[in-house]
């Protein structure tokens, strides 16, 4: 398994999301933004706003989540 922060997805804060695939730790992030949107946590909003601008132009959003992969891929195994 492998672990990213919610600040290290773009998020809002430093929950530890942890997932043997970066696929699997992309519906974890999912999960906890639907969370926060329904809480309607202000930091969460503001980087969910940003994230909907990156997604507007689909060769950044790919970009961002290759750089995102990649930076997980990279990441050691957890003990």
């Amino acid at each position: 398994m492998k672990t990213m922060t919610c600040r290290e997805l773009g998020g809002a804060c430093d929950e530890a999301f942890s997932a043997n695939t970066f696929d699997e730790l992309g519906e974890l992030s999912k999960q906890h933004a639907k969370e926060m949107f329904d809480k309607r946590d202000l930091p969460h909003l503001e980087a969910l706003k940003q994230m909907g601008e990156l997604m507007k132009d689909n060769n950044s959003l790919i970009q961002w989540m290759q750089s995102k992969k990649e930076y997980f891929d990279n990441l050691p195994h957890n003990n």
